[in-house]
């Protein structure tokens, strides 16, 4: 063999194994871009199903603005992809308000039984909270939320905002290739569960790709809610629906725990890198981690280090694990702690953590700072002609949650309370009436004031992660929206959780394909422990507005099912 025709193969094998994330043969972009970004002039939607990013349009055409849009697609989603949310979960909103000029922040996450306690628990042998079943459930946020956002900023009359689900769930859609694979792994650990196979198992298994589904029971609670309100849910039928339910099963959440629910609006919080401002929700969210973590990596010389380098990947890890830390001890419901937000996303304690970074290894555990003190999901965003942009983000926590699928209503509820700590001294522990930490989180950029970009990224712990390396891989490695999605991602799991455990290996460092045998080489000889794996990375959606042309550009996630379109 000659050695050029050996180096041709030595090339083509490594090409290989870099994987899918190197297969586009595009024109123009980055190599890893799946697609053009979407243009258009007046209203953008961007979610991870079909069918609900043209549900958002559809309002949108109608008349309706882009908060009317969003609660539009969130409804058609806990329809078409019940494996990641639905109105038995929680929901977080940021809302860009184009007439007042302002950011609004609303967390629509729901509490724990009143007549529950960490001493039952504790007396009935549990070490953590389950992760199934009625033992975990809070109530749900999610539709408080909608009719919170339609209160205040919607124009159209909600019926009209649901009728696209309805249609559907009456009608029937054809389920999509990751939404059905999803679907067959919920079920094989929920279908014990009380109601489940009645709703999403009627032919004794669930729904294989292509074929249609139908939720009669979700099309009659959407109906229920577009005549009657908001009350129906949480002071009417389906409140006593629920509590029955849930107590006739040895759960403890109850019709009094639904009739008191309420949302919260909040301030969103914000750290400035490089001169964007990203926007997050403070506790009992995990919005803050991102900002932590540019916080640090704003001290090093990102785009210098460049985007497939053990260097870059290295300080990203490192300071992931430290906003981690805190985010295992501090972040909790703010109604039962005093949490020193403004200090931990401050630039002054990102200075202070950052000389705990090794840049030649990897840090086998770090402490929580001392500040001083006194799951699966959906994310979608939509934009409207004028002006106003929507970031949501909406979950069940464990892909279908509970597994508990009260009759006749058509949804799971959510399994949130398992993130409650058991330890006393714990800033996250069960308390009655208490928000568990959560970890959905939506976010906003500005730059000077003004509206800029509207994105997320389901995933659990993922979350925060991405938001800064979707704005990292645009601002310090020009990226345009597309590829800022479609870019190889860097995920670290272990760290210390809000529910107790902490991380004393230094956790797992996993690699998307597309970063090469050498990065992977180097990372591992500074300590780093490598591990495979599929599916983790998250579901990125976003919009940007180019106010100077009065367009707007949408991205969607190559590795779900949805998309982003306009008009």
């Amino acid at each position: 063999m000659t050695a050029t025709r050996t180096i041709i193969l030595a090339v083509a094998g490594a090409l290989a194994l870099m994987g899918v994330a190197q297969a586009y043969d595009r024109i123009t972009g980055h190599h890893f871009a799946s697609r053009s970004e979407v243009m258009a002039p007046e209203a953008m939607a961007a979610t991870s199903q079909g069918l609900a990013t043209q549900a958002a349009l559809e309002i949108m055409r109608a008349g309706g603005n882009a908060i009317d849009a969003a609660i539009a697609a969130n409804a058609m989603l806990g329809l078409v992809e019940p494996t990641g949310n639905g109105i038995g979960g929680d929901l977080y909103a940021i809302i860009w308000h184009a007439e007042s000029g302002q950011l609004y922040g609303l967390n629509a996450s729901g509490r724990s039984p009143q007549s529950l306690s960490r001493e039952w628990f504790v007396e009935n042998g549990y070490e953590s909270i389950p992760q199934r079943g009625v033992l975990p459930i809070s109530v749900p946020g999610a539709v408080d939320g909608w009719f919170e956002m339609h209160e205040r900023f919607g124009q159209m009359p909600m019926k009209d905002i649901l009728a696209p689900s309805i249609h559907y769930a009456e009608n029937g859609f054809p389920v999509t290739e990751v939404i059905a694979y999803y679907f067959e792994r919920n079920a094989e650990v929920l279908q014990g569960f009380p109601g489940f196979r009645e709703v999403f198992m009627k032919e004794g298994r669930t729904p294989r790709k292509g074929e249609m589904f139908r939720n009669p029971d979700l099309a009659n609670t959407y109906r229920q809610l577009g005549e009657e309100g908001r009350d129906v849910f949480y002071r009417g039928a389906i409140a006593r629906t629920i509590g029955a339910f849930v107590q006739e099963h040895g759960g403890f959440l109850s019709y009094d725990d639904m009739a008191a629910h309420q949302s919260e609006w909040v301030q969103p919080v914000s750290t400035n890198y490089r001169g964007y401002d990203l926007w997050e929700l403070p506790p009992n969210t995990q919005g803050i981690a991102a900002l932590q973590i540019l916080n640090i990596l704003e001290q090093y010389d990102i785009a210098g280090m460049g985007f497939d380098s053990p260097e870059y990947i290295h300080h990203f890890v490192e300071a992931k694990k430290l906003a981690f830390e805190d985010r295992a001890k501090f972040y909790s419901d703010t109604d039962f702690n005093d949490i020193p937000v403004d200090w931990l996303i401050s630039k002054e304690y990102a200075r202070e953590r950052a000389q705990l970074i090794n840049s030649e290894r990897a840090g086998r555990s770090y402490e929580p700072g001392n500040p001083p003190m006194t799951g699966d999901t959906i994310y979608l965003t939509t934009a409207d002609k004028y002006g106003n942009m929507v970031s949501l983000i909406q979950s069940n926590y464990r892909g279908m949650g509970s597994g508990i699928t009260p009759t006749g209503l058509g949804f799971v509820m959510q399994n949130r309370g398992e993130l409650f700590a058991l330890d006393p001294n714990h800033m996250n522990v069960f308390e009655p009436g208490k928000r568990p930490f959560n970890t959905i989180i939506p976010a906003f950029v500005t730059k000077d004031g003004k509206p800029l970009m509207s994105y997320g990224v389901m995933g659990g712990g993922t979350q925060p992660q991405m938001h800064a390396q979707i704005l990292i891989n645009m601002i310090d490695f020009g990226m345009n929206l597309q590829e800022a999605g479609d870019a190889p991602r860097i995920l670290h799991s272990g760290s210390s959780q809000p529910t107790g455990e902490t991380m004393t290996d230094g956790g797992i460092l996993s690699l998307e394909n597309g970063f090469s045998d050498y990065t992977r080489r180097e990372l591992i000889k500074m300590g780093h422990r490598l591990q495979e794996a599929v599916g983790p990375y998250g579901g990125y959606q976003a919009i940007w507005l180019d106010a100077e042309q009065g367009v707007y550009y949408g991205a969607s996630e190559s590795r779900k099912d949805g998309y982003a379109a306009g008009y």
